[in-house]
């Protein structure tokens, strides 16, 4: 059957812009602490065993997919993480969800630690925090109509709707996101891309939680629909008061969306700030390296724009370098950043904007070409 077409009114330049004004203060260790934190993240950390052997199998070493990340996220903000494929984004969100254990490290939800969770006190607390995936094409059962799809949740939770009003509030989320509530009894493979993306965005909200955890929900799709789906999701944060914690590749759509970014480089958090002074103000040198790749379709200050290629290949997380990670690659690397660990701080002698922090022993302000927002 041929696929939907998009629903009329979303348009690339729909949806409400801006960011909340969640503000944050520096702590003693100098990182960015928003006000009213709904979600605290400790020092987490995720290690898969390596292993060798048939019968008999024996550890042989670890890969370090996440290690000792730490953020905080305020009520109604958006944080979004960026970063190279491999750095570990995907199962920070995971952890989120408790979809796996973490390794070490806590993360606490309204005070509470849900790393320990289990049984009905963790369904109570996933409740609270959902997901949306990446790929819209095999997040969705396909034998499974959309209604029961968005519908799942009430069986899971059935105190979140009575029985007899579950197919009304299924149909009201599907207009909530865009869809017409006339598609209930329509299946996955009837609609495109960004309808199905829109369904698991009505998933998620379908028990009303406080915090979405959206793992490149945009990576999947269409430029031109992306900004239609990026939209949505900002106006449904303004109207649900949510909270999300956004994994994207795309700099320019995570700087639209985020209230805060972070920068993660093989398992660790290298930069983080709002999107002025990340995408303006720019100190590790990693992330000068990314915004350097960004295009710019300005040709005059194309032209005059210096970009920076990075030497090597990104090390294996099962084998990570000593001391700061991305010494491998750095042109700025010194004999103290194989011994020496940096630490997420605001760099002491930078001013203004560039004071936000960063894991760098030589952080300092370069002058990145930005491409508009």
């Amino acid at each position: 059957m041929a696929s939907t077409s998009e629903p009329a009114g979303a348009s690339a330049d729909s949806g409400i812009s801006g960011a909340s004004d969640a503000s944050g203060i520096s702590g003693a260790s100098g990182t960015y602490e928003p006000a009213a934190p709904v979600l605290e993240v400790r020092d987490l950390a995720k290690h898969y065993p390596l292993t060798r052997g048939v019968l008999v199998k024996r550890r042989t070493g670890a890969v370090r997919a996440v290690d000792t990340v730490s953020f905080a996220l305020g009520r109604g903000e958006t944080l979004g993480i960026v970063g190279e494929s491999g750095c570990g984004k995907s199962t920070v969100a995971r952890l989120l969800v408790s979809l796996e254990r973490p390794t070490a490290g806590t993360i606490h939800y309204r005070g509470e630690d849900i790393t320990r969770l289990s049984g009905r006190a963790l369904r109570a607390v996933r409740r609270n925090i959902q997901m949306v995936f990446q790929d819209p094409y095999t997040s969705l059962n396909p034998r499974m109509t959309v209604g029961d799809i968005v519908g799942e949740p009430f069986e899971i939770h059935p105190e979140a709707a009575p029985k007899g009003d579950r197919r009304r509030a299924v149909q009201e989320l599907l207009e909530v996101v865009g869809l017409s509530p006339e598609h209930i009894n329509r299946y996955p493979h009837q609609f495109s891309g960004g309808q199905r993306q829109r369904i698991g965005i009505a998933r998620g909200l379908a028990l009303r939680p406080e915090v979405i955890v959206a793992d490149e929900p945009v990576s999947a799709l269409d430029v031109s629909v992306r900004a239609q789906v990026v939209n949505l999701m900002e106006s449904l944060r303004d109207e649900f008061g949510l909270s999300y914690v956004f994994i994207a590749h795309d700099l320019s759509v995570v700087r639209h969306i985020s209230d805060r970014i972070a920068v993660m480089y093989l398992g660790r958090i290298a930069e983080t700030g709002t999107g002025p002074e990340i995408y303006g103000h720019p100190t590790h040198p990693y992330t000068q390296a990314l915004l350097s790749a960004v295009p710019v379709p300005d040709p005059e200050p194309r032209e005059g724009r210096e970009r920076i290629l990075l030497a090597g290949d990104v090390p294996s997380p099962a084998n990570p370098p000593s001391g700061c990670r991305f010494r491998t690659r750095c042109w700025k690397a010194r004999e103290r950043c194989a011994v020496e660990t940096p630490t997420l701080t605001v760099p002491p002698d930078l001013p203004g904007p560039a004071a936000h922090p960063s894991a760098c022993h030589f952080a300092e302000e370069r002058a990145v070409v930005e491409a508009p927002p």
